[in-house]
């Protein structure tokens, strides 16, 4: 009898794992379809409300034809660089100045004696504060791509994407050193540059920072090339950088807190000086999807302005 209940008992089972096998095998479920290893760029996109500090203040349309660079100067005058022309505004925002320059300017800097230069393909070209052009600077070789300048007192100093290297120069043009090479012995990782977004500015204390957007760090160095301190922050979410090479562009609050934009997934944000997420300015919605190189540049009042090279406009954020 014993025996009977045990084989009853095994024949039960097997039947059980036999109808388990033919549900798995022939009646999934509809979600079975979806790919679990789908990139889910949409959810990425979203930005919880609560995150953003900043709100829109203003709006510019320059009448350039292409917008690539953005930069304000001492006394908050916006100047404003693309194809063939530069428009300046007066910190009331009301245009003052335009002056057409014949050249695609990528990139834009402004000295405190009101000097302006200009990144060029492979090399600069220095005008004076109301348009008269001063003189041109040699390339370095064939391969620069200038993405970046920043001037201090003593320097100038030239992001390159192309050699992926920064480059200090004197003020009349001759190169004295080259900055950010791997150099192993210095703890220097040298510069990861996947395409042509290669970002840098001058902190507060005249130390250089530098984008590394291969490595999705931001570097300081001292004017004798020396690494000073560098913060990553890799990350899928808001509070960090993903993709190829971000942040894309740089500026930096008094405060010494950093301004950053992305691509890939478009949005501008702030971190602290020690790198750690602060909040949102601006949310992937502010743009339309594949905007890229966004640039920014921040004024005596903290206002942030950014450059949509896609909606060829320039948006004025404040606190909210």
């Amino acid at each position: 009898m014993k025996q009977k209940i045990i084989i009853w008992l095994s024949v039960i089972l097997l039947l059980a794992i036999v109808a388990f096998m033919v549900k798995d095998l022939f009646y999934q479920s509809n979600s079975s379809n979806d790919n679990p290893y789908e990139y889910k760029m949409d959810k990425l996109r979203h930005i919880d409300s609560s995150l953003i500090g900043y709100k829109q203040y203003n709006l510019i349309k320059p009448d350039i034809e292409q917008l690539h660079g953005i930069a304000v100067d001492k006394s908050d005058n916006i100047f404003i660089a693309g194809k063939d022309k530069v428009i300046v505004y007066n910190s009331e925002l009301k245009e003052k100045l335009s002056f057409k320059t014949g050249k695609e300017a990528k990139c834009i800097a402004i000295e405190d004696n009101g000097s302006v230069y200009f990144g060029i393909q492979d090399h600069l070209e220095v005008y004076d504060s109301v348009g008269k052009f001063l003189k041109s600077w040699n390339p370095v070789n064939e391969k620069s791509v200038i993405t970046s300048i920043a001037v201090t007192e003593k320097f100038v100093y030239v992001a390159d994407a192309g050699n992926r290297i920064v480059y200090q120069y004197d003020k009349t043009g001759n190169l004295i050193k080259k900055i950010g090479k791997k150099d192993v012995d210095k703890g220097i990782p040298g510069f990861i540059i996947p395409s042509p977004y290669f970002d840098l500015l001058i902190g507060r204390e005249g130390e250089l920072w530098v984008a590394n957007p291969g490595r999705h760090s931001l570097e300081s160095y001292n004017e004798k090339g020396d690494l000073i301190s560098s913060w990553t922050k890799t990350s899928m979410d808001v509070d960090g950088f993903c993709g190829c090479c971000n942040p894309s562009n740089i500026a930096m609050l008094s405060d010494g807190s950093f301004v950053t934009s992305e691509k890939a997934i478009e949005r501008v944000k702030i971190h602290l000086p020690s790198g750690e997420f602060k909040t949102v300015v601006a949310s992937p919605e502010n743009f339309n999807e594949g905007t890229k190189g966004i640039d920014l540049a921040v004024d005596s009042k903290d206002r942030i302005f950014v450059l949509d090279p896609v909606k060829k406009s320039v948006c004025v954020y404040i606190k909210k």
